[in-house]
């Protein structure tokens, strides 16, 4: 069966940045993606350097790659773009390709000669997407940053946290790294794609995580609403701080945590049936009572352990989750029948589990191809794909242009 992205060929050079998500789910729906690393000695990739994700030991090194899902279905190509012929090597590639992405910081690609305006004069159609913090142009489009960084630039993260007075909470990588830069990359790119159908020439695609961030809240209560009413929205003043009955956390008799949102009065009021606190209905929407409210609930909830309300919960029709740790995760009924979580064979290491694909199409679903691999280790195979001999691939390692 085919899948969507058939025929569609990604130069990935994201290294261990977000966007490399961003190509794993691109390569899930069936583009081929070749993952483009610099060699030993090539220079410093920049993200993640001199940290020590990888192990020393090969087996143990391909045994994480092999668990690490936005490794899979990428081949491997360890290239120098800092040395001339390897900066020919990748026009050459970029001749037949489709996609480029990249998250270096702005004007490194074209240090290298491999930027977008030469790009696109080698292949007009190349689609070329940039991920960076800031994007490439503003005051601030070199400047180093993670996640958090641009989270907070970008108005989110002031608005996550209980109190106004207390500490902004930083929400782990989700906000600029997993909803901006992953799926900015992979609808910029798509959307290239559609509009090179009509235009037949590529484009570039410059995506901004605190762009993304900033864009975030027009979704987000109060944020939506500051162009009309000119307020401010303040951490624990807003419905998604976890600061009113409705929409919130509880603790249950077995130290578990349990997510309750009924929102809609008429969950709401299934909700204040099933705890036995029918006089609340009529509150929710009343601050005066959203602490003694709270007090009330917490005492319910730690009647009875997490399953047991999620069950009698979710029976009455109120919208409730159970707050998972990993490893409950992974045996969740649902999780397991979405296949959400998938276990693949590997020739070494027999059953190895990964994540799996999120987006389900009926008619060209993604596929897990391949899984992560070693730094180079499709080198040769690539690059004869490309129209290279053996002689001149043996060449260009000796010259210490692949790896």
């Amino acid at each position: 069966m085919a899948s969507a992205l058939d025929g569609i060929t990604v130069l990935d050079l994201s290294g261990m940045g977000p966007a490399s998500m961003a190509a794993m789910m691109l390569g899930d729906m069936g583009a081929e993606v070749i993952k483009i690393d610099l060699p030993p000695g090539g220079g410093s990739r920049g993200v993640g350097d001199g940290l020590a994700y990888v192990p020393e030991d090969q087996t143990e090194a391909l045994r994480m790659a092999a668990n690490a899902s936005p490794g899979r279905n990428k081949k491997y190509l360890a290239l120098n773009l800092r040395m001339e012929a390897g900066q020919r090597v990748f026009h050459k590639l970029v001749e037949t390709s489709d996609v480029v992405l990249e998250s270096f910081r702005p004007g490194v690609m074209d240090r290298m000669n491999v930027g977008y305006e030469v790009l696109s004069k080698t292949n007009p159609r190349i689609i070329y997407c940039a991920v960076t913090g800031y994007g490439q142009t503003g005051p601030y489009k070199s400047f180093p940053g993670h996640d958090a960084n641009y989270a907070a630039q970008g108005g989110v993260q002031a608005l996550i946290g209980e109190s106004a007075e207390g500490r902004p909470v930083i929400a782990l990588n989700i906000v600029a790294d997993m909803v901006v830069a992953v799926y900015h990359a992979v609808i910029g790119i798509l959307l290239g794609v559609c509009a090179r159908e009509r235009t037949g020439r590529g484009q570039m695609v410059d995506v901004s995580m605190t762009d993304g961030a900033v864009g975030l809240l027009m979704g987000i209560p109060g944020a939506a609403e500051y162009f009309y009413s000119g307020v401010v929205p303040k951490r624990g003043e807003t419905m998604t701080s976890g600061n009113v009955p409705y929409y919130t956390v509880y603790q249950a008799k077995d130290d578990k945590w349990l997510t309750l949102c009924p929102i809609e009065p008429k969950f709401w009021s299934n909700a204040c049936r099933t705890l036995g606190r029918e006089d609340f209905i009529a509150q929710q929407f009343d601050p005066a009572k959203a602490d003694e409210m709270m007090a009330e609930l917490r005492k319910i909830f730690r009647t009875k352990t997490r399953d047991e309300w999620f069950d009698e919960l979710s029976k009455a029709d109120v919208p409730v989750g159970k707050v998972l740790e990993l490893d409950e995760l992974c045996t969740d009924p649902q999780v397991l029948a979405r296949e959400m979580v998938v276990e693949m064979d590997h020739e070494k290491f027999g059953k190895v589990r990964q994540f799996g694909i999120a987006i389900k199409l009926s008619d060209t679903p993604g596929t897990i191809r391949s899984l992560g691999g070693l730094l180079g280790q499709d080198t040769d195979r690539v690059l004869g794909d490309a129209g290279y001999s053996k002689t001149e691939i043996d060449g260009l390692r000796q010259e210490g242009v692949i790896y």
